[in-house]
């Protein structure tokens, strides 16, 4: 394994503590397991699998040097990922990540399916494999969070939020879902989770933001309904809808912001 630096190591702590600032939903595909709340019972098994994801991957890409992609089987490169509990570890912890092992592990297949050069192939493998460490590295840095009880509980089932700020910390996790969905290719799964996430959430909130900034609400609703949606449906790079989203975010951001000023405000009057 590749030693990371320590640059890298503040910006992996940055990240995770920024996960732990609102209560993490269960996958839009299904629950997780529960070993997403015990992430240092866990760390040896996810270790071995990130070893068994490598190798199967180089058995992989070896095969298609020795005896061309038919042989290869470059579906399984999906089929392995989807097998092991560390998926659902990353992704509740470090969705940036899973994001980027999806475009690694489609960019394998890919580059197989095409039947490009084995340098070509070589190369996506490589960025795979140090997209799988750096996840392991959150992971652990998750689990140290997590034993100092600075981790919130990780929903395994989906749960309502109980107000207005649980509601805008939901919507911002789900956007970043919506990212790691389109980075699977899931077309069809990103738009209707940002239509739901619009209808079940924001509408639930854009009344009482509305009378705090009107602009904002409007803003909001366009994300929603069209700039997201369109950028997804035109199959724009995953960069350009984590962009999108991260824009987003932050207006949600501003929008609990708000809220929270207003209630504070409110307490101050009596």
């Amino acid at each position: 394994m590749n030693v990371i630096s320590k640059k890298c190591v503040h910006l992996l702590k940055s990240l995770v503590v920024c996960s732990a600032l609102f209560t993490i939903s269960a996958q839009a595909n299904g629950p997780v397991g529960d070993h997403v709340n015990h992430l240092s019972k866990h760390l040896p098994a996810y270790e071995k699998e990130v070893h068994w994801l490598i190798e199967k991957v180089d058995g992989i890409v070896s095969r298609y040097h020795k005896d061309g992609a038919k042989a290869a089987h470059a579906d399984a490169v999906v089929e392995h990922w989807e097998a092991v509990k560390f998926h659902a570890a990353i992704e509740t912890n470090y969705v940036l990540v899973y994001a980027s092992i999806w475009q690694g592990l489609f960019a394998v297949k890919e580059s197989i399916d095409k039947g490009l050069p084995i340098n070509d192939v070589r190369k996506e493998q490589t960025k795979l494999t140090q997209a799988l460490w750096q996840g392991l590295g959150a992971v652990k840095m998750a689990a140290t969070l997590q034993d100092k009880g600075l981790l919130a509980q990780i929903q395994t089932r989906e749960g309502a939020p109980t107000n207005s700020i649980e509601a805008l910390d939901t919507i911002n996790t789900r956007l970043n879902r919506v990212v790691a969905k389109y980075a699977e290719k899931l077309i069809d799964t990103s738009v209707k989770m940002v239509a739901e996430t619009y209808l079940n959430l924001f509408e639930g909130v854009e009344g009482e933001l509305i009378a705090l900034d009107a602009n904002l609400v409007e803003d909001l609703e366009k994300d929603f309904n069209v700039t997201l949606p369109k950028a997804i449906k035109s199959h724009a790079s995953v960069e350009d809808v984590r962009q999108i989203v991260a824009t987003m975010t932050n207006k949600v951001n501003r929008a609990s912001t708000l809220i929270k000023n207003n209630a504070n405000n409110k307490k101050d009057v009596f």
